[in-house]
């Protein structure tokens, strides 16, 4: 006789919802921004795009139900946009409620240069996650185009672990944002949704 299998947690079938939390100054990071719902999105997640330079009262409702955050900026002189430090800032709200304890959360930035200092803005991001007590994501990728037989067109081609890096020439607007990075955004954008799949499903599992 076969044991049937237990019921699936009608909870566990929720998808997840998953909110980028993002400001752009050229355009470049707002085509990450995208880059990143696409990737999410094609997983079944909910998702929604958050411009934090001009939030609303309802958008702070949506990060604070949103099960992850997902945080982008440009790196500017060596960290986040002023306008994201703004936001930072403002969150203190919610840390002050611990309302955004034990959601998962990740982060992509885009520079000019290729360093240009972007993990920078990546720890950045990974410790006002840990200030809220957020479980960060970390792009999961090996590193591209690093031996002769790699690409520019490799995912993750500027070898960042912590979250999604990007390049793009200062003279080029939105639409020369390397198509690779982009890859590398919507890899991200799959990564925490599926990961926050995941973690919901193993809440419903141990609160049943």
């Amino acid at each position: 006789m076969t044991t049937p299998a237990p019921a699936a947690s009608s909870a566990a079938a929720v998808p997840p919802v998953v909110a980028i939390a993002h400001h752009s100054g050229f355009g470049h990071t707002s085509v990450l921004a995208e880059a990143v719902r696409k990737g999410a999105a094609a997983t079944g997640a909910t998702v929604h795009l958050v411009k934090v330079a001009e939030i609303t009262e309802e958008q702070w409702t949506l990060l604070d139900t949103a099960d992850a955050i997902v945080f982008g900026s440009p790196t500017y002189m060596g960290t986040a946009s002023g306008a994201f430090h703004v936001f930072a800032e403002a969150t203190s709200k919610r840390w002050a409620t611990r309302a955004w304890q034990d959601k998962l959360a990740a982060g992509f930035t885009n520079s000019g240069a290729k360093s240009g200092d972007k993990l920078h803005t990546l720890q950045f991001f990974s410790v006002l996650a840990a200030q809220h007590g957020m479980h960060w994501i970390n792009l999961g990728l090996p590193s591209g185009w690093h031996s002769t037989t790699s690409s520019e067109n490799d995912l993750n081609r500027l070898g960042f672990y912590l979250g999604a890096g990007a390049q793009t020439d200062t003279d080029r607007g939105p639409d020369g944002v390397h198509k690779a990075d982009i890859a590398t955004a919507e890899h991200l954008g799959r990564r925490v949704a599926a990961q926050a799949a995941v973690y919901a499903a193993g809440r419903a599992a141990a609160a049943a």
